[in-house]
């Protein structure tokens, strides 16, 4: 929503409390439940402990949060976790749309590789973690799961929640596990990392690829094909406080990356109330297009590692496919756009 010339640029315009639909009513319900669901698992985990009775449970329960391999073995998933209400509602607040380029064949295994990262990551979320897009019935024989840090499942009760979703660990070890499971079997990595979510602004795609190389020797080793996925709007969805490279704020998000695996964007959006200050993301429309998989080479027999001009060379066809996509739609769902896809680092 934009701003009227009678109002200040520092105004802050409420959402009416009456006249709303109640479709999008529940919309900002599910948004706000996935926004706020770890803080909701700590408070109830928190609170359990206040109850002595319970506690020999709490401390089984820990123990079995240490010493769980579901993450690293592809999740402990659900199906009708992701086909639940709830993620249909979610999906219709933006809305997300999942466009299919070309055919998956179910007999091989796949990587996908999703661009840009944004804020949350909300399209790959939306599109690889429920089926409320659709992707079984666009892609039948294809079992996705979207992977996350590890350390995502040491937090009580939310682990538990995206495990049920197929959401597994990004480790090597889980990569491999799941790739090597089973035709049909593939995962969702977002390329970029927090590096990238700290260039997503609205009307841009800077993307940080080149030195990534990690996910082709990945799929290389596991005779997985490349599947590259752009996500229109993605990063639409927050506006971020001004870090340019050498700032202040800037090194201290590296230095907290290099730290903890992970940085902390500082963004905002609007909120449940009101159209200009919070945390909950834009109602802006998400186009995810999965593109065309692309080969990787056969390692020889005696070959243990894939050589540093395969990798290249299968980064370059990659980047020309997802250049594809974006030169393809760009005119369609980025209308807005400041700038075309750039590829930053």
């Amino acid at each position: 929503m934009q701003k009227t010339e009678n109002e200040s640029p520092t105004s802050v315009r409420w959402a009416p409390i009456r006249g709303i639909p109640i479709e999008r009513r529940l919309q900002m319900l599910a948004v706000c439940t996935w926004i706020f669901l770890l803080f909701i698992c700590l408070v109830i985990f928190a609170y359990c402990f206040t109850h002595t009775f319970l506690w020999p449970l709490l401390i089984a329960y820990v123990i079995f949060l240490y010493t769980d391999k579901a993450p690293e073995s592809g999740g402990r998933r659900f199906e009708w976790t992701r086909h639940m209400i709830i993620w249909k509602y979610f999906v219709d607040y933006f809305p997300v749309k999942l466009v299919k380029e070309h055919d998956l064949d179910p007999a091989n295994n796949y990587l996908f590789g999703y661009h840009p990262h944004g804020i949350i990551s909300m399209g790959a979320f939306a599109n690889f973690a429920t089926e409320a897009t659709g992707f079984s019935e666009l892609f039948p024989g294809i079992v996705p799961s979207l992977l996350t840090l590890s350390s995502n499942f040491r937090l009580p009760l939310y682990r538990d929640i995206i495990l049920a979703l197929g959401i597994a660990s990004v480790s090597r070890h889980s990569c491999e596990s799941i790739l090597s499971s089973g035709p049909g079997r593939s995962i969702v990595i977002v390329v970029g990392g927090a590096a990238e979510s700290l260039n997503a602004r609205p009307g841009t795609a800077d993307l940080t690829l080149k030195r990534r190389l990690g996910f082709i020797r990945l799929a290389i080793k596991q005779k997985a094909s490349l599947v590259p996925v752009f996500s229109f709007g993605e990063n639409d969805l927050y506006e971020q406080v001004d870090n340019s490279k050498g700032s202040k704020l800037w090194l201290a998000q590296k230095k907290m990356q290099s730290l903890l695996g992970f940085t902390l964007p500082l963004f905002h959006a609007r909120g449940i109330f009101n159209y200009d200050v919070g945390v909950i993301p834009f109602r802006h429309p998400i186009v995810t297009v999965v593109g065309k998989p692309i080969p990787v080479p056969r390692l020889e027999n005696d070959q243990a590692e894939p050589t540093h001009e395969q990798l290249v060379a299968v980064q370059e066809e990659y980047i020309k496919g997802l250049e594809y996509i974006y030169n393809k739609y760009k005119n369609i769902y980025a209308k807005d756009r400041k700038q075309d896809l750039c590829l930053i680092d």
